[in-house]
């Protein structure tokens, strides 16, 4: 490992160590230098800065909650043209911040970070919402709560997500909720480290299909230090470090999560890995 990436991920720990102050799009503008080692941090807070200022000297300085979410969503979606990357959704360029606010096309939560980010600018307490299947934003008002579609900045009614939440309660088992759909519970303000993780599982998602385990280590480096108590995460990377042949690295994560969970499913299988890495480690290299 080169000197740049331990700084890089020194940085990150640095940003997510403290729960109540994680600086979300800051957090989240990291991602990007795994793939893109030579980019300009502040340069790229810069180019978020100016679009902000350019929203900011258009407000009456009197503008409502309401003004100002219109006026932002206009400028957002129609003016400066940000939308979902239909086209190319497994692209893992739709999850590096950098990368979206320069092509202006990314996936719902990667739009939803430099939405929020712009919202905040201008005064306006945007919350992501880390709803299944499609990530959401909200904002409170006096009337209640207005929940946005991040692909197109579309107010979503109570019915609409219900109807969206329906495929993933079939399959919960069954549970009693009265009445009520949970949407509520659906609903809650996704804490920050919540949102870097689901941003890095889909970067996960994406380099295990791919199988680019260098891609994936990165990616787990960051989520053994996002979370540090999930034993599962320190296991795959574990299994990234023995796709590149690093027998050491890959038997302590492994043996790690096997202390830990001796009788999880996979448990079986990945101690039939262990006499292999342990012989890799004997071998005269």
């Amino acid at each position: 490992m080169g000197d740049m990436t331990l700084t890089s991920l020194d940085y990150f720990a640095s940003l997510v160590r403290q729960d109540d102050s994680i600086p979300l799009f800051e957090s989240a503008l990291t991602l990007g230098q795994d793939f893109y080692p030579e980019m300009d941090f502040a340069e790229e807070e810069m180019a978020l800065d100016t679009l902000a200022l350019k929203l900011k000297q258009r407000l009456p300085s009197d503008a409502s909650q309401i003004q100002k979410l219109r006026m932002l969503n206009h400028f957002f979606f129609q003016e400066m043209a940000f939308a979902g990357n239909v086209n190319n959704y497994y692209d893992p360029d739709n999850s590096y911040i950098h990368r979206v606010i320069s092509t202006r096309r990314g996936i719902p939560i990667s739009l939803a970070v430099v939405y929020i980010e712009l919202a905040q600018h201008i005064g306006l307490d945007m919350k992501g919402v880390s709803f299944p299947g499609h990530f959401l934003m909200k904002l409170s008002v006096q009337s209640g709560e207005i929940v946005l579609d991040p692909m197109n900045g579309a107010s979503l009614s109570r019915q609409e997500l219900e109807e969206r939440l329906e495929p993933y309660l079939a399959h919960q088992p069954e549970e009693d909720f009265g009445d009520e759909l949970p949407l509520a519970a659906y609903l809650r303000a996704a804490h920050p480290r919540e949102i870097l993780a689901r941003m890095l599982r889909n970067l996960k998602a994406i380099f295990m299909e791919g199988q680019r385990w260098q891609q994936v280590l990165d990616v787990q480096e960051r989520l053994v230090i996002l979370l540090p108590e999930e034993i599962t995460e320190k296991r795959d990377r574990g299994l990234a470090y023995a796709n590149l042949g690093q027998a050491q690295a890959a038997l302590e994560d492994l043996e790690a999560y096997l202390a830990l969970r001796p009788h999880a499913e996979d448990a079986p299988n990945l101690r039939e890995m262990l006499p292999d890495l342990r012989e890799a480690l004997r071998k005269p290299s």
